[in-house]
């Protein structure tokens, strides 16, 4: 099953809907499977108040508020619709986070997305996970900065959701559903999970990879890996591991100005990171350990036999003293080495032939 690779193009248009299209155009050139963008309206989503992340007063100052930064780089819904057309045309898929429950509405109703992206930040906004899993859209959750508990808890309001009954939304409802043989079943053909760590860039050796694991086990769901570090080699490793999804910024110049651009990759380092995928998706294999077609032919040249180390006459004992183990493998294998020794020739034997 091939890797689904998105192209995570966030807010790196600085809010230039022609930026967003050349986005689009390096997603498509990589051959992405998808490129993903971020709907909200600003005024839905934050206080005019609400402080800077630290990576961001990095990337773009202090001088204006987050409330005045993301103003900035929001997109119109006009604007989307465009993006949706653009990326219809050039055949990938287009996706999209909303962050708001008017840009959610719009996700489902008006571009008719058949999935939906669920940042890290919006785990625990219970509402708004409710109102996206009871359109029944299938849903990519992204778990940063998350526990397992409340993990186990947001899938338990999709869970609800999905099973969208009649009963009111209550803590209970939710556990109800997740425990419930309907709501794991939904939840098993509508949701796939990424490990995620919520910094940008993130430190390498806070990233956990194995985690993956651990939350497919207990949570028997896909898992993919939403990439946040420098560079591709972890994104790559993610897939040796499992990772059915990658998600990877992607950026026109990591030096443009923005608050992602410098935890993101250029265009080349995308190429490279697609086609080392789907290298390592071909290197995965089934598991099971027989000889590849290409190794056969080698067996014999790299294996060895047992041999005459000396003349053998016909009637003479085969001991330590007559013989050797040496390539080609054609021969009697060195595993009957023991079994020969004090049996009578049969025949003569030259140095160096095989003994058979």
């Amino acid at each position: 099953m091939k890797t689904y690779i998105i192209a995570e193009a966030g807010v790196n248009h600085n809010g230039d809907v022609n930026l967003a299209k050349k986005l689009v155009d390096i997603a498509v050139k990589a051959e992405a499977n998808a490129v993903k963008f971020q709907t909200w309206i600003t005024e839905n989503v934050m206080s005019k108040t609400a402080p800077k992340a630290e990576y961001q007063i990095v990337n773009t100052g202090s001088q204006e508020s987050q409330f005045e930064m993301e103003k900035k780089l929001e997109l119109t819904f006009d604007e989307f619709i465009e993006l949706k057309n653009y990326c219809d045309e050039n055949r990938i898929e287009f996706l999209s986070t909303p962050f708001d429950f008017e840009s959610a509405d719009f996700l489902i109703n008006s571009l008719k997305l058949s999935t939906i992206k669920i940042p890290s930040g919006e785990i625990t906004n219970a509402p708004l996970l409710l109102y996206i899993a009871k359109h029944h859209k299938n849903i990519i959750l992204s778990t940063g900065m998350a526990t397992v508990a409340e993990i186990q808890q947001a899938l338990g309001v999709i869970a609800f959701g999905l099973i969208n009954d009649k009963t009111s939304p209550s803590i209970e409802a939710f556990e109800s559903a997740y425990i419930s043989e309907q709501g794991q079943q939904l939840l098993k053909e509508r949701v796939r999970l990424l490990h995620c760590t919520t910094e940008y860039p993130a430190p390498i050796d806070e990233i956990n990879l194995l985690a993956m694991k651990s939350m497919s086990k207990v949570f028997g769901l896909p898992v993919g890996y939403s990439d946040h570090t420098e560079g591709i080699e972890i994104s790559i490793a993610a897939v040796a591991l499992g990772a059915t999804i990658i998600e990877k910024h992607i950026t026109y110049d990591k030096n443009a100005e923005g608050p992602d651009h410098a935890a993101s990759i250029e265009p080349l380092e995308l190429n490279k990171m697609v086609e080392s995928i789907r290298n390592v998706e071909k290197s995965i294999g089934n598991g099971i350990k027989i000889p590849s077609k290409s190794e056969l032919k080698n067996r014999e040249i790299a294996r060895k036999s047992l041999v005459a180390s000396e003349a053998i006459k016909s009637g003479e004992y085969f001991s330590d003293a007559n013989l050797a183990i040496k390539r080609p493998g054609s021969g009697m294998s060195p595993f009957y080495y023991w079994e020969l020794q004090n049996q009578k020739a049969t025949r003569d034997f030259n140095i160096d032939e095989e003994i058979n």
